[in-house]
């Protein structure tokens, strides 16, 4: 398989993998961690309120989404590119940065949690994802 293509498959492969883990932790946290009363996060229309209802425990599971998500498609992305495998790897961790700074953006949320998400859960989880599957720091050109 040609270098391009392998690359190309690991980026495609990475972010599904990646989104697929997401939404199992998404879907599996409220049964974990209850919601309260009256929330109901599959209402699009309503999602920002329900954010404000929410206690910090029912942070844990999209938080936990968001890094194991990026970890698996960076360690995914960096096992099966050809080369620069630890660029796809973060290339990984800024996608799913990109979509937590635009839900942020959309939906709000508790300023700890934002910030803890959009520091804690995509690059560091990028670079971890790709130092796991033995890729090493990008030399400066």
């Amino acid at each position: 398989m040609s270098t391009i293509l392998r690359n190309i498959l690991a980026v495609v492969a990475g972010l599904f993998l990646g989104s697929v883990l997401n939404m199992a932790i998404v879907t599996i946290g409220p049964i974990l961690i209850p919601l309260p009363d009256g929330v109901d996060m599959s209402n699009m229309d309503q999602f920002a309120e329900n954010l404000k209802l929410l206690k910090p425990a029912n942070f844990f599971a999209p938080w936990l989404a968001h890094a194991l998500g990026t970890l698996v498609g960076a360690f995914v992305a960096a096992k099966i590119a050809a080369s620069h495998k630890m660029k796809f790897a973060l290339g990984i961790g800024v996608f799913f940065l990109l979509g937590g700074i635009t839900m942020a953006a959309s939906f709000g949320g508790p300023l700890w949690f934002i910030v803890l998400d959009l520091v804690g859960a995509y690059l560091p989880m990028g670079y971890l994802g790709g130092s796991l599957a033995g890729a090493t720091r990008p030399q400066p050109t």
